[in-house]
């Protein structure tokens, strides 16, 4: 059974203009997007700069009230809740922030950072001081980091403690916003394998967002591609990256490094500009850049439906 259920999700912004600042349009930032999440298991979101994916992060945290759609934990929807049942939301949903000194408050200590959130949920804060010292432990900082403040932390410290404080209400579920591509190269995979290492230990589940394909794969059981606030095509992580079916997938793929400068490999180079997502395309969103581009291409949306025999394999193309 699914944990986290995302059903017809749409998340648009308004547009406003003119002297009285009158809504002139709407920008379309996540547009229909569903799909499902197992126990344990960890869903990769991948695309390219504002194609939606922390839009779609943050709708599911209730940080963004989507304009349609259903949001599903643990088949309990998320939608209408009371201030009470949003306070208790924090013991199944946390979310890793990108920037790890952005999302840190630079007055407080690591101490007082941490101890926070259980203060918040009623915790005795004279209870707390060994809970928080075995947490900051267990993602692999000293004891005496509590009494220091953010920026006396290098950026994979500092997203250390992110971590820590994400997982410190023992959350089934992680939202994680690109948590490593403000990182050094050196550091990525530090911060990467702590997050396997908590996802074995604690059981947890991830929605782990990047723009970074070799990232996603190396994290990810199950992948969907994003272009322009819709998921264009999403299948288990290995048939993504072995039998890629959406011209855009395969394009992406095509431009990811290898290590061997002797390897035959055909770049895939998109022409244009990425349209506006205040005014998408019609028919299909990727027919603008498409080198396979038709007629119906431009007139009928293509649906997204299976191209395997399980199922599990599903893409929005007309031709492949």
């Amino acid at each position: 059974m699914a944990i986290l259920e995302v059903s017809r999700l749409k998340k648009y912004f308004p547009v406003l203009g003119g002297v009285f600042l009158r809504r002139i349009g709407w920008v379309h930032a996540v547009d229909d997007v569903s799909f499902s999440v197992e126990k344990g298991e960890t869903f990769g979101l991948v695309g390219e700069s504002g194609c939606g994916k922390t839009t779609l992060g943050r709708c599911i945290m209730g940080l963004y009230v989507p304009t349609e759609g259903a949001i599903k934990v643990r088949e309990r929807s998320l939608s209408n809740l009371t201030a009470f049942q949003k306070k208790n939301l924090a013991s199944f949903l946390q979310m890793i922030f990108q920037d790890p000194f952005e999302s840190l408050d630079p007055r407080q200590t690591i101490q007082q950072i941490l101890e926070e959130k259980y203060k918040i949920h009623g915790y005795d804060p004279a209870g707390l001081s060994k809970e928080i010292q075995q947490l900051v432990s267990r993602v692999g900082l000293s004891r005496d980091s509590l009494s220091r403040y953010p920026h006396e932390f290098s950026g994979g410290q500092r997203q250390r403690i992110g971590i820590a404080r994400a997982v410190s209400m023992n959350p089934e579920i992680i939202i994680c916003d690109e948590p490593v591509s403000a990182l050094d190269v050196s550091v990525q995979s530090n911060i990467l394998n702590l997050l396997l290492d908590l996802q074995q230990s604690l059981g947890l589940t991830y929605v782990f967002i990047s723009h970074d394909l070799s990232v996603v794969r190396h994290m990810s059981d199950k992948i969907g591609v994003m272009y322009l606030g819709q998921i264009v095509e999403m299948a288990d992580a290995g048939d993504i990256y072995d039998r890629a079916r959406h011209p855009y997938t395969r394009a992406l793929l095509s431009a990811v490094p290898v290590p061997d400068p002797d390897a035959d490999r055909q770049r895939t180079i998109l022409t244009g500009e990425v349209p506006s997502v205040e005014n998408p395309p019609s028919g299909c969103r990727f027919h603008t850049r498409c080198p396979h581009v038709a007629d119906i291409c431009r007139k009928k949306t293509p649906p997204l439906i299976a191209k395997d025999d399980e199922g599990r394999h599903v893409a929005a193309c007309h031709f492949f």
